[in-house]
C-alpha cells in the first residue's frame, strides 16, 4: 500500500469527499453487509484491523486496499487512528455489525452535494435490530448516533470503551435515514459483550477516584430497568424488549459491582485509565 495515496475525487453528484471508517477484529460473519452498504458511495473506505485469525482480513480486501493491521490500544485510540488515515472531507464511523441504509445514503449524499454543507456533525437515527427483528422504540439503542461530520478538527479521546466523539466546531444537524445495528450473534454474545463494557468501565471509574457502595450495584439494576423498559418504551417490543432491558439492566449492576469490588480489594488502578492518560494524542 503506498505511503501517499492521490488525493480524493467526490463522486458525482457530491463536491465534499466522503471517508468511511471502520475498526474491527474477528468479524467475518458479518462484515461483508457493513461494507457492501458503503461499497461504490464512500470516497474510501479505512479498515484498521486488531489481529483478526477468521477471514476478516480477506473480506475487508474484496472492498478496500485501506487496511492496516494494528495492535489494541482501546476503542478511543483505534478510532482516533482510523480518523488520522482519513482524507476525506467529511467522515463516516461504521461499525462492522451495522448498515447504512438507502435511505440514510441518499440523504448524506444531498447534504454533501451542497456548495457549503451547513454543518459540522450529523446524527442520525439507530435501528436496533435484535435476534432477527427490529425493535420499534429500543430503548438506549434508539438513541441517534453522530457518525457524519467533518473531519478537520473532530477527535476520539484516548478511552478503553464508550469512546464519544469530540466533535468539531460548527452546528449539528439531523437524518432521519436509519443506520441498521444487528449488533448480537446470539444470547452468550449479547451478554459477554456487555459484561466485557461494564468491567472496561469499572476500570475506568476506579481510576478516575470513583467509589460506591455495596448497594448501589441493586438500585442501578432496578432503576436501569424503570428506564429502559418503560421510560424508553422496550415495554412496546414484546419479549425482545423485555429480555433487553434486564440485560442492560445487569450491564447497570455489573459495572457498580465490579467498581465496589476493585475498592474493596485494594487494586491499583490500570494505567490504561488513568485521568492523565485520557487527552487525545496527536499526528
Amino acid at each position: 500500500m503506498s505511503s501517499d495515496p492521490p488525493p480524493l475525487m467526490p463522486r458525482a453528484p457530491r463536491r465534499h469527499t466522503l471517508s468511511v471508517c471502520m475498526i474491527c477484529k474477528n468479524e467475518a460473519d458479518r462484515i461483508e453487509p457493513a461494507l457492501a452498504s458503503v461499497q461504490d458511495w464512500a470516497d474510501e473506505i479505512i479498515v484498521f484491523d486488531a489481529g483478526s485469525t477468521d477471514g476478516t482480513l480477506e473480506i475487508v480486501r474484496r472492498y478496500t486496499d485501506r487496511v492496516w493491521q494494528t495492535d489494541w490500544p482501546g476503542y478511543g485510540p483505534q478510532r482516533q487512528r482510523s480518523l488520522e488515515a482519513a482524507r476525506g472531507d467529511y467522515v463516516f464511523t461504521l461499525d462492522a455489525d451495522e448498515r447504512v441504509t438507502p435511505a440514510l445514503r441518499d440523504q448524506i449524499t444531498a447534504e454533501l452535494a451542497s456548495a457549503s454543507v451547513p454543518c459540522a456533525v450529523y446524527r442520525m437515527p439507530w435501528g436496533p435490530i435484535i435476534f432477527g427483528k427490529r425493535l420499534r422504540r429500543g430503548g438506549r439503542y434508539a438513541s441517534p448516533q453522530a457518525r457524519l461530520f467533518r473531519r478537520e478538527g473532530a477527535e476520539f479521546p484516548q478511552v478503553q470503551v464508550h469512546e464519544t466523539l469530540r466533535f468539531p466546531p460548527g452546528p449539528v444537524g439531523h437524518f432521519s435515514g436509519r443506520l441498521d445495528h444487528d449488533s448480537y450473534r446470539n444470547y452468550r454474545h449479547m451478554v459477554d459483550k456487555h459484561s466485557h463494557y461494564a468491567w472496561l468501565l469499572a476500570q475506568e471509574k476506579y481510576a478516575r477516584g470513583k467509589r460506591t457502595t455495596v448497594v448501589t450495584p441493586v438500585l442501578r439494576f432496578v432503576w436501569e430497568f424503570f428506564v429502559q423498559y418503560l421510560v424508553r418504551g422496550l415495554v412496546l417490543d414484546g419479549g425482545r424488549g423485555f429480555l433487553l432491558a434486564v440485560v442492560l439492566s445487569q450491564y447497570a449492576y455489573h459495572k457498580y459491582a465490579a467498581l465496589w469490588t476493585l475498592q474493596v480489594s485494594g487494586a491499583a488502578p490500570d494505567a490504561r485509565f488513568a485521568p492523565e492518560l485520557r487527552k487525545p494524542s496527536r499526528p
